[in-house]
């Protein structure tokens, strides 16, 4: 039935473009209607931007940040036709996506550690963005920052992002008019639709409007799976002479059914990756999310060198899921048990930013200060209800009826709160010029307060409280010894709450609670952007404290134990990245990661010097788009995916081996009429390679199957 779906998605573009050739040939003679294909082909050139939004320091181009950024565009995310956040960021060597516990949640494997999708940022602030599926047709900007980031942004709310952040830029409306609509397909039976539009109105411009939805429903490649989200977002600004004011609005609901959960190892072995399209989960699963948030930012000059900004957002979000499982018992026949539970769950979150930037010179040094304070209000509603296994199998999986319930707690209809998070922090940096701006070094610091409060499931009684601070500072140089090379390095830490000592009769110091931990990244590097093409190269290494129990007296081990922050995780790696259009027509994205991640001061010694689970030992990427030179409204696609052997469990004994995914495609642009219209087609994993794609898991043994060969189609057209 796939190839079908695949034969008429060929024919349907065959036919297309056919359609397309004469519409062409016919404006062939106007040169006007001609500059309208050319204008319309350019704007849909996929390209990194360099650059983007460093947290509190602003916005700044790469060469000026000792840090490595880098930003993806709308028109990526327009062309590869990504359903999902994580399909943005395979684009990127440093980069790969997981599933967090239970659900369809993604999760990203940053420089070795986890970003959860409760830690991504939207316009520079946290716990406003949906927290486990994100839809990208809203945002103008994909940033990724690799690398610690705690004075930048803070410690994040759900304790990850030690090894680097993703922020969201969202859409606004640009100096011309914008009247775009889309229509697109995904195999197997996926249909939908967007659109986008812009207006500057008003004396100069002041006013912009901006408003863009997308609607998508059906099967995907994965039999039986099911995906529906709905998305609508409003962007408004005003620009006065010394004021800027923007309020962004976005709805989200998503929907999956019958997902293919992850793999659970019951025995010691590594099963053979199921069929590509096979799917292992069970038709009652199902997870809907939805999601309201906004942003109101401003901003005021004070002088030409001084500026106020403030900004506050909130977040209101809805879970509801009945989430199965798989643990394979048996690697030869794939016997497994299954499971399921249902976990309603609602977020009310609040954010605000307030701050002063300033420039000043002093003699042959200038100065950019920055100095503010930020706070994260957090709810969170939550009930669980686990139900009773049943027989199953990875590679013959039977369709079973929705267990009973086995034990639940909390009220399921209407959830109490679980958790209350507050963070509040108050930062200043100095960025000190010399020599023209071509050597710049960042001095700041930044206080963070992280309060929790955890109550019981259906009473609401307190059951515990968190109350800590920490203080992480930075430091970062750069020096630009010619015209686009820039030399940094930087000494920046990552924060997280504390854990807490077990409740247990032999541990000595239950029931205490650890200060913020605290990650120190060092990291030295080089950007040279030579106008057609950027390299960025880095070496980096972060040191993260780990806790485990052990005993008091090593001589005693049967004795009294002690918790402790006592273990390390050590990762360090090269990075390196480039992007481009060396010739004319001829665009590159791409790089590789290299990295070491590995297990220290291990309790016990058990697992010292291991490698991490999860952490890939090297990734490469490459994208290229290719302009026809003999048929220039033609542009072909390809990429590869090229990720290295993972570690399956602490003690390094299972490994899932490298992979390699292919993915092509190509574009055309044609006029109907002398509206510009383009058409696409994409094909993912051209082979429909079987493979194991991550085994990043905090909380068991898993494997997560990569997704199958996937078949995309999709007209714009501009009005």
């Amino acid at each position: 039935m796939k190839l079908d779906h695949a034969l008429i998605a060929g024919v349907s573009l065959a036919a297309l473009l056919a359609a397309g050739l004469p519409a062409q040939a016919q404006q062939a003679g106007g040169e006007a209607l001609s500059e309208i294909v050319v204008t319309a082909q350019r704007g849909n050139q996929t390209q990194v931007i360099r650059g983007g939004t460093v947290g509190v320091l602003g916005d700044k181009p790469a060469g000026d940040v000792p840090f490595a950024i880098k930003s993806y565009g709308s028109a990526l995310i327009l062309n590869q036709q990504p359903q999902t956040l994580g399909q943005v960021l395979e684009n990127d060597p440093s980069v790969r996506t997981g599933y967090a516990f239970g659900n369809a949640a993604e999760l990203f494997i940053v420089r070795g550690f986890p970003l959860f999708g409760d830690d991504i940022a939207i316009d520079g602030m946290y716990g406003l963005t949906p927290r486990q599926l994100i839809a990208p047709e809203l945002y103008e900007q994909v940033q990724v920052l690799n690398g610690a980031s705690a004075f930048l942004n803070g410690a994040a709310p759900g304790g990850s992002g030690l090894g680097g952040n993703v922020n969201l830029v969202p859409k606004r409306a640009g100096a011309r008019p914008l009247a775009r609509a889309t229509l697109n397909y995904t195999g197997d039976e996926h249909i939908g639709g967007s659109f986008d539009m812009a207006r500057r109105f008003g004396e100069g411009d002041q006013f912009g409007i901006r408003i863009n939805g997308a609607a998508r429903t059906g099967d995907v490649a994965i039999d039986g799976e099911f995906r529906s989200a709905y998305v609508l977002g409003t962007g408004l600004d005003w620009t006065g002479e010394r004021a800027r004011l923007s309020f962004d609005l976005a709805y989200q609901r998503m929907h999956v059914r019958n997902l293919r959960p992850k793999v659970t190892l019951g025995t010691n072995a590594i099963p053979d990756v199921p069929k590509a399209d096979h799917n292992y989960g069970q038709s009652w699963s199902y997870s809907t999310l939805r999601d309201v948030f906004g942003i109101l930012r401003g901003e005021y000059d004070v002088t030409e060198n001084v500026t106020l900004y403030a900004a506050a957002g909130a977040r209101d979000g809805s879970e509801k899921g009945i989430y199965d499982s798989i643990t394979v018992t048996d690697v030869l026949t794939g016997a497994a048990n299954g499971g399921g539970s249902y976990i309603p769950r609602t977020d009310n979150n609040e954010a605000a930013q307030a701050g002063i930037r300033a420039k000043l010179g002093t003699g042959a040094i200038s100065h950019e200060i920055n100095a503010g304070g930020s706070a994260v209000w957090q709810v969170n509603r939550n009930a669980y209800d686990f139900f009773g296994g049943f027989a199953s199998n990875l590679y013959t999986t039977p369709a079973v009826a929705q267990p009973a319930s086995a034990f639940s707690g909390g009220d399921l209809d209407d959830p109490d709160p679980i958790s209350r998070t507050r963070l509040y922090s108050a930062y200043i940096a100095d960025t000190l010029g010399a020599f023209d701006d071509k050597v710049l070094l960042t001095l700041g610091i930044r206080h963070q307060v992280i309060r929790t409060k955890s109550y019981a499931y259906g009473t609401g009684v307190q059951s515990g409280e968190y109350d800590e601070s920490a203080n992480t500072p930075v430091v970062g140089l750069v020096v630009k010894p010619a015209e686009g090379l820039s030399l940094y390095a930087n000494r920046i830490q990552g924060l997280a709450q504390g854990p807490t000592a077990p409740i247990d009769v032999r541990v000595v110091n239950s029931g205490e609670v650890f200060a913020p931990y605290k990650s120190t990244q060092y990291e030295i590097g080089g950007k040279y952007d030579f106008g057609r093409m950027a390299v960025s190269l880095a070496l980096f290494q972060t040191k993260k404290p780990s806790a485990f129990t052990r005993p008091v007296d090593a001589a005693n081990p049967a004795g009294p134990l002690v918790f402790a922050m006592d273990g390390e995780q050590r990762n360090r790696g090269i990075e390196l990245s480039l992007d481009g259009e060396p010739v004319d027509g001829l665009r590159l994205i791409g790089g590789f990661s290299l990295s070491d991640a590995e297990l220290r001061k291990t309790a016990g010694g058990v697992n010292e010097g291991n490698d991490v689970i999860g952490v890939p030992d090297y990734t490469i990427n490459g994208n290229v788009e290719w302009d026809l030179p003999f048929m220039p409204a033609v542009t072909l696609t390809g990429r590869v995916v090229r990720t290295g052997s993972q570690k399956v469990d602490a003690a390094n004994t299972l490994s899932i081996p490298a992979w390699t995914r292919f993915d092509l495609g190509a574009r055309y642009v044609f006029l109907a009429g002398d509206r510009p219209v383009t058409l696409r087609l994409n094909v993912d994993n051209v082979a429909d390679k079987r493979y194991w794609a991550s085994s990043y898991d905090a909380f068991a043994t898993t494997l997560l199957q990569g997704a199958p060969r996937t078949f995309k189609l999709s007209t714009t057209v501009d009005f």
